[in-house]
This record gives C-alpha cells, sequence and structure tokens, in this order.
C-alpha cells in the first residue's frame, strides 16, 4: 500500500511538472525564455570564438614571426654551415692532399724498407754463409793429428806437445846415484894399442905406474866383398860329341850371380828402409869402392822373388790369423801410374799381420782377406762395409776422441762433446785398469751406458734448439754415428779380448804410406802386390827379437856363407 502512494504521488508531481511546462510552452515563455537563453549562449560562444580567433590569429601572426625568424635562423645557420662546409671541405682537400701525400711517403718508406730489410736479409744470408764458409775453413785448417785421421807426418801446424813437468835445475842426462847406461864394449878384432906415457912421465921420475889400465874403444865398420868363383872342366866324348861338365850350386846360373846376403841388403835397404832404388844401388857401391853396381831391373824384382820364396809361410800364417777371437782392420789409398788403388791390412793382437793390395774398395776389396770369412770380433774404423762381416764389431774409440776434439774446436758454444770425450776418456781409463782377462763389473757399465745415453739426448737436445751449421755437420753427424752404433762403440767394456782402438792396424800401415811417399807411385799393380806380401813376412819375422832380420832374409834369398867362415 505505502509503495503505491509514494509511486503515485511521484508520478502526480511529475503530472504536474509536465503540465506546467506544456502550459509554459502553450504561452510562449517558455519559448521566449529558451530564446533569451539561446541568444546569451550564442552571444557567449561568439564572444568566445572571436577571443579564439583573436588568439589563433595572434599565434599565427607569432608563428609566421617565429618562422620567419626561424628561416632567418636557419639561413644564418646555412650560411655559417655552408662556409663551415666549404672550408672544411677544403680542408678535407688538403687533408686528402697532404693523406696522398703521405701515403705516397709511407709507400716509398715501406718500400724502401722492404729494400733495406731484403738487403739487410741478404747480407745477413751472406753473412752467416760467410761464417759457415769460415767455420768451414777453420775447422779444415785446424785440422791435424789430434782432432781428425791426418797422420802427423801431414800436418802442416806442428804443435808443441804440452806436459806437466817443471824445471828441477838438475843438470841434463844421468844424475848422481843412477845406474849409468853406457855403450856396450865389443870384442876387439885386433892387438890393442898400447898407448906410450906423456912426456911429462918419462921426465920425472917421482911417476910410477900403477895397476889401473883404462881402456877404450874405437868401433867401426868395414864391408868385405866375398867372391866365391866355382870352375869346372868341360869333359868332351868323342864318341858322342857330347859336352858335360859338373852341376853349379844352386842360384849358380849366369855368368855373375849375386847371393843372400847382397839381395837381402838391396831388398832391405828399398823395401824396409824405403830408400829409392837408385839411393840403394848407389850406396852399395859406395860401400864396395865402386866394385858393385847393380842394375835397377835387378833390385826391383827382389820382391817378386821374395814374395815366391815366402808364400807357403803367408799360407800358414793366413790360417793361423783365423783362429783369433779378434782382429784388427783397415784400408789405405794406393797409387798406381796415377790411378787409385788400395792396401788393407788384416792383424791379430799377438802381432801377426798380412797386407793386401786391391783395385777397389768395398766387398771387392775385402774378397781374398781374412775379413771375408772371419767369424770373430773385427775392430775397424767405421768402415761400413766391414760390417757384413765378422760376428761383431768394436770402432776406434781414437777417430772418436778425435773428431770429439774437432767439435770442440768449431762448436765451442756446445756441451755435449766436452762431456762424451770426458766419458770415453774415463771409460778407457777404467778398462784399462783392470787386470788381464778381468772382466769389467757390470753394474759401473751399466753406468757407462746410462751416461753414455744421457750425453747424446743433451746432443739431442741442443741441436734441436740450434741446429748444426750448413757448413759444418761434422759434430751432428757424429752424434747421429754414436747414437746408432753406440753397441759397436761400448763392445770393450763387455770383453776384455776387445782393444779400445784400432792403433795395431793403424801403425801397420804408416809403414806402407812411408813406401808410397817415398815411391810416390808405382808403375805396376804387381808390384805393389809383390810389396804387401814382402812386408806381410817382414812383419812376422820381427816377432822373434833373437832372430837377425838380415840373417832370415839372407837364408831366404839363398845365402850360403863359404868356407871357413861362421
Amino acid at each position: 500500500m505505502n509503495i503505491s502512494f509514494e509511486r503515485i504521488s511521484i508520478l502526480e508531481y511529475r503530472l504536474k511538472a509536465a503540465q506546467a511546462e506544456i502550459t509554459a510552452f502553450k504561452s510562449g515563455e517558455r519559448y521566449v525564455r529558451m530564446e533569451s537563453e539561446f541568444r546569451k549562449a550564442m552571444r557567449a560562444l561568439e564572444r568566445r570564438n572571436r577571443e579564439l580567433e583573436e588568439e589563433l590569429a595572434r599565434a599565427h601572426c607569432e608563428t609566421i614571426t617565429v618562422r620567419n625568424q626561424w628561416f632567418a635562423v636557419y639561413e644564418d645557420l646555412e650560411k655559417e654551415y655552408s662556409g663551415k662546409l666549404q672550408t672544411a671541405e677544403k680542408e678535407n682537400v688538403c687533408m686528402e692532399q697532404r693523406a696522398l701525400k703521405a701515403e705516397r711517403r709511407l709507400d716509398d718508406a715501406l718500400n724502401k724498407i722492404a729494400e733495406q730489410r731484403q738487403r739487410i736479409y741478404g747480407l745477413e744470408t751472406e753473412l752467416e754463409e760467410e761464417k759457415g764458409k769460415n767455420l768451414k775453413l777453420r775447422a779444415q785448417m785446424n785440422r791435424d793429428y789430434e782432432n781428425s785421421s791426418i797422420p802427423s807426418s801431414k800436418t802442416l801446424r806442428h804443435k808443441k806437445i804440452s806436459n806437466s813437468r817443471e824445471k828441477s835445475g838438475r843438470k841434463p842426462g844421468g844424475q848422481p846415484g843412477h845406474k849409468g847406461h853406457g855403450r856396450k864394449k865389443q870384442v876387439p878384432t885386433t892387438e890393442p894399442v898400447l898407448l906410450p906415457p906423456p912426456q911429462e912421465v918419462l921426465d920425472d921420475p917421482d911417476f910410477k905406474k900403477t895397476p889401473k889400465v883404462i881402456i877404450k874403444q874405437l868401433i867401426n865398420v868395414r864391408t868385405i866383398l866375398e867372391v866365391t868363383e866355382y870352375h869346372a872342366d868341360v869333359y868332351y866324348n868323342s864318341r858322342t860329341g857330347e859336352r858335360i861338365h859338373a852341376e853349379f850350386p844352386d842360384g849358380v846360373v849366369d855368368d855373375v850371380n849375386y847371393g843372400g846376403s847382397v839381395k837381402a841388403f838391396l831388398f832391405l835397404l828399398n823395401n824396409d828402409c824405403c830408400t829409392s832404388i837408385d839411393k840403394s844401388r848407389k850406396f852399395l857401391s859406395d860401400l864396395t869402392g865402386g866394385r858393385l853396381n847393380i842394375s835397377k831391373g835387378m833390385i826391383n824384382k827382389l820382391s817378386k822373388e821374395f814374395a815366391a820364396k815366402t808364400e807357403a809361410e803367408r799360407k800358414t800364417l793366413f790360417a793361423d790369423m783365423m783362429l783369433s777371437p779378434v782382429m784388427h782392420t783397415d784400408c789405405t789409398n794406393a797409387k798406381e801410374n796415377g790411378n787409385n788403388a788400395y792396401v788393407y791390412v788384416c792383424a791379430t793382437p799377438d802381432g801377426k799381420a798380412l797386407y793386401f793390395a786391391r783395385r777397389k774398395k768395398g766387398h771387392e776389396g775385402v774378397t781374398g782377406t781374412p775379413v771375408e770369412d772371419y767369424q770373430g770380433i773385427l775392430v775397424h774404423d767405421h768402415d761400413k762395409t766391414f760390417y757384413n762381416y765378422g760376428s761383431d764389431h768394436q770402432e776406434c774409440l781414437a777417430h772418436i776422441l778425435r773428431y770429439l776434439k774437432d767439435s770442440m774446436d768449431n762448436e765451442a758454444d756446445r756441451t755435449w762433446n766436452k762431456e762424451m770425450q770426458s766419458l770415453i776418456q774415463e771409460m778407457i781409463h777404467y778398462r784399462n785398469g783392470l787386470p788381464p782377462e778381468a772382466e769389467p763389473d757390470a753394474e759401473m757399465v751399466s753406468r757407462f751406458e746410462e751416461r753414455y745415453r744421457a750425453t747424446l739426448q743433451k746432443a739431442k737436445e741442443e741441436y734441436d734448439y740450434i741446429p748444426a751449421n750448413a757448413y759444418y755437420k761434422e759434430g751432428y753427424n757424429l752424434y747421429l754415428r754414436m747414437e746408432e752404433y753406440m753397441s759397436n762403440h761400448l763392445l770393450f767394456l763387455h770383453d776384455h779380448r776387445v782393444p779400445t782402438t784400432n792403433n795395431e792396424s793403424e801403425r801397420l800401415l804408416r809403414s806402407y804410406k812411408r813406401k808410397q811417399q817415398q815411391a810416390v807411385t808405382f808403375r805396376s799393380f804387381e808390384t805393389i802386390e809383390y810389396l804387401c806380401q814382402c812386408m806381410s813376412m817382414l812383419v812376422q819375422m820381427r816377432q822373434n827379437e833373437e832372430t837377425n832380420l838380415f840373417n832370415r832374409v839372407s837364408q831366404i834369398f839363398g845365402y850360403r856363407k863359404p868356407d871357413g867362415f861362421n
């Protein structure tokens, strides 16, 4: 009920209000009022519009003014910018020109630097090359018998051998208290010569003769020419016409024959003393007062005759050497009519030796020598041909020490060569200090081998850091050789029979080199062969100290003492 009343009341109010508004509209008052209000609003809006238009006009004027001012500023800025741009462009052109000039100068400078670098590089390369050549030449000049295989006789510079002896202030010669070694007195061949006393002794009766006698000898040598003449009567058979006479002794064939002593004298003088055939025959002629003038051909044939008569002994010597557990071998050059030939030598530690002449080296040179079928240990100087023969090998450490000395002289900045030289000398000293036939201590040998390997490792590091000079690679090659042939350098530490050097064959070859130096060149290869065969026998004969070499050679040549001579 209440809700309906209120609603009705509201609706009634609204109705009255609407009726009043309709009445106002009907009377026209509302329209007048609304028109008045509209005109007021229109005037207000027009006034507001005029104000806005004025404000817009002012704003437009200001905008134009600002725009004009901005254009003026812009034009000023544009002019300023254009001026600066032109200035900058001019400067840029100048800078470009300067840059181009600078680039050209830089290119010229770089080209000059490149040329200088190329020149410097070329000079450095040339300098290194010259240094290498200088090192090579200096190494060649400094090589002698101490640091290479060159014999002392071929050395141009003879070094003074230093020693640690100090001057004692004593007079040279025998010292008081030392047993004297005087000259051996000989048995007199004539009656003693009694010297008369001085005149003052004869004049003064106070001088009395004492039992003391001073004896001094004067020894001379003279040559006695022994000539044995054989006579044989000739018998004629009247029935058959046959003629016959007594047989002459062996060796008596020609009207004049030379005995074994003459042949031995000339043979030893020519082949053992290395005198020429002319000097040998001249010397014998002078000894005999010009009575003996032997022909050159006869002296030249003595080697062939001696070699033929000693062939059986050489074969026996050959067979004996094959039984030796150790053998030395070496080779040297020979000359035959200006062509190269070669002389091989084989020697055993007990003194046996054989020489062989060969036209070529290598396996062809070894053929026919004891080395070809030898089954023992070979000692040599790193000739690779010899590694194909024998059961084992020992290289000559004397050569290794010389090569190390050469490396020390020409590679002073390296240390491995000094350490290796000291180590090898220490090993040789240890080996030589052992009693005969005593085997080295296994632990000591093991330590030596470890030090050997450590020294080679140091050599590798040094050559990796600073490579070997292109003109002097002997030190580097020696390092490679010692690394590859280590067992052949240290075999002497494992077998007491093995020597440390090949000096045995080196000394024997010197005998041939002396003859080669005297002869310069041989006229035929057969002459070298005969000489080698003769030298083999002379070495064998010298092994027996009780044998008189001259008498032994005389016997081989068929010397017979005449009746009545001892």
